[in-house]
């Protein structure tokens, strides 16, 4: 384990849990998180995430955004198997190096983009016709956490590689608007995309919302499928069969099956391909709200209509 903060914590949890699978150590450059995780988890621990490089079979990152690319293309070249939070990285030069990378080591990358294991159990990307219009909002009070990114790369990815998962072909236009209201980096977004096919989509992501809110809307030429990720409840007026949303444990599905694509020699269900897409359109919104002008005030903006 790389990172001994909140997610770090879960991520090892998970894998305790698994047959087969031995927590080796958990690398943390906090005191603090060493000493919580040496007595929480009963693990070693070290300060330095070089040490474990060359000691382990497979890895989760779980660090700042801003650190996984050198954290990452570390561990591949020691013959590691990675799993890392997203996004997989923050710039797209880099995110095209470890993607060959993986490929060329022969190694499982993945990416935590956890709410795809969500869609793939109920069966919403099983159908052929993609959505003429898919509404996004992910959103939730101030953590402090992820504040090395802006909100899109910290929230919206989640929403964006469902996105591109529904919906085929590029995108074809792009505009955005933002504010900050902890520092210099975006804290609300609202993005619409244009796809080559037709498809539009409203995005919004804030983490400086007074309550939590995650869900999705997706209009067809037959009806809508409303999603509410928080309570795992689907409204359905298609004739598209959409199995409950049972599964309450992402997570640990998703650590689960990176070990066993590990151990079965295959591939995960996130591959490192699919995370750069998301990533690529990230950095788009990002560029297309600095263009509109970000504004720095308390004052909300408008939710997706």
């Amino acid at each position: 384990m790389v990172g001994g903060g909140v997610f770090g914590r879960h991520h090892a949890a998970k894998y305790m849990r698994l047959p087969g699978v031995t927590l080796t150590a958990i690398a943390a450059p906090s005191s603090d998180a060493r000493r919580q995780n040496a007595m929480t988890l009963r693990a070693p621990v070290f300060a330095d995430w070089h040490d474990l490089l060359g000691q382990v079979d497979l890895v989760s990152v779980c660090t700042p955004a801003s650190t996984h690319a050198e954290i990452v293309r570390a561990f591949l070249s020691a013959g590691t198997h990675v799993l890392v939070e997203k996004p997989i990285a923050t710039d797209l030069d880099e995110a095209d190096e470890l993607v060959r990378l993986a490929s060329e080591v022969g190694l499982v990358l993945t990416v935590g983009h956890q709410e795809r294991y969500v869609f793939a159990q109920s069966g919403l990307l099983d159908g052929d016709e993609p959505p003429l219009h898919v509404e996004c909002v992910r959103a939730g009070p101030w953590t402090g956490r992820g504040a090395d990114v802006g909100v899109v790369l910290d929230l919206m990815i989640h929403d964006l590689d469902l996105v591109h998962r529904l919906v085929p072909g590029p995108v074809t236009g792009v505009s955005a608007v933002a504010r900050s209201v902890h520092g210099g980096m975006t804290d609300e977004v609202s993005a619409k995309l244009e796809f080559e096919g037709g498809a539009r989509v409203d995005l919004f992501a804030s983490r400086v919302a007074e309550t939590r809110k995650r869900s999705m809307r997706l209009v067809y030429g037959d009806g809508t499928i409303d999603i509410d990720f928080l309570t795992r409840t689907v409204r359905n007026s298609t004739g598209r069969q959409i199995r409950p949303l049972a599964l309450r444990d992402p997570l640990g599905e998703s650590v689960a099956a990176f070990v066993t694509a590990v151990q079965a020699g295959g591939t995960a269900l996130v591959r490192p391909e699919e995370a750069r897409d998301a990533l690529e359109t990230a950095l788009l919104i990002e560029d297309a709200a600095l263009l509109a002008g970000v504004t720095a005030s308390p004052e909300g903006i408008a939710l997706v209509a």
